[in-house]
């Protein structure tokens, strides 16, 4: 039986399409979520530019990201002295294409792995190519399935994730006014499972839409283990346990 882990959810209001002021910003949560116990912070989907498909498909070169992008190393700084992965979300070029991606950054500063999202919607059909297969994060003894919003609206996406033996599923989203049943829907659907839910998404604007926040910690079963407010940028501590 592995340990409790502590995880931190970061719910942010991005800088439009700046990657740098949006790293910066990351550091200094990654800096809190290590001071308040944390070993795990997740951030929303493509946290590092907002959710600005227009700019991304206008400027890939600028807005997307490599593995050993620079532009990344105040988030690798704060992971190496903290001993905190962080998950961070990102337009991330490889060599298939473009993908929406979240980036696994190491406790020791590595940008170890990514899972690229791989039930896309709509607009990203045009700009980024899906993933194509499941990530599951081996974290002090925890397996965590890490998902990208309509991920979670896909059914078979937590059941196969379930089935791979993960113990959380791991979420970094985008939900908007009006959609408040799909991160209740999607959230007791993993739940139900048996998996802990972490559920990272925007506050305020994000490209044309309003995000609602709420983003949050659920346990097996779908009970609230905590949430934070549709108004407020904030960060979220829980202790996971079995």
């Amino acid at each position: 039986m592995p340990p409790p882990l502590t995880v931190a959810v970061a719910q942010t209001t991005p800088v439009p399409a700046d990657v740098e002021a949006n790293v910066r910003d990351h550091a200094r949560t990654v800096q809190r979520a290590g001071a308040s116990g944390a070993r795990l912070c997740v951030f929303p989907e493509l946290s590092l530019t907002g959710y600005e498909l227009a700019a991304i498909a206008k400027a890939p070169g600028l807005m997307a990201v490599t593995s050993d992008d620079g532009r990344l190393d105040p988030i690798r700084d704060a992971c190496s002295a903290t001993g905190v992965t962080a998950l961070v979300g990102a337009p991330l070029r490889t060599p298939k294409g473009l993908q929406l991606a979240t980036l696994v950054i190491g406790p020791t500063g590595d940008h170890g792995d990514s899972y690229g999202k791989m039930h896309l919607h709509g607009a990203e059909r045009d700009i980024f190519v899906p993933g194509r297969e499941h990530r599951i994060l081996e974290l002090d003894g925890w397996r965590l399935g890490l998902a990208v919003c309509y991920d979670a609206a896909v059914p078979e996406h937590a059941d196969e994730v379930h089935a791979a033996g993960a113990d959380a599923y791991v979420v970094s989203a985008l939900y908007c006014a009006g959609e408040e049943h799909r991160l209740a829907e999607q959230t007791s659907r993993a739940a139900a499972l048996g998996m802990w839910v972490v559920l990272a998404q925007f506050v305020g604007t994000t490209g044309p839409f309003q995000a609602i926040g709420r983003s949050g910690v659920w346990q097996p079963g779908g009970a609230t283990a905590s949430q934070l407010t549709d108004s407020l940028p904030g960060l979220a501590i829980v202790r996971l346990a079995r």
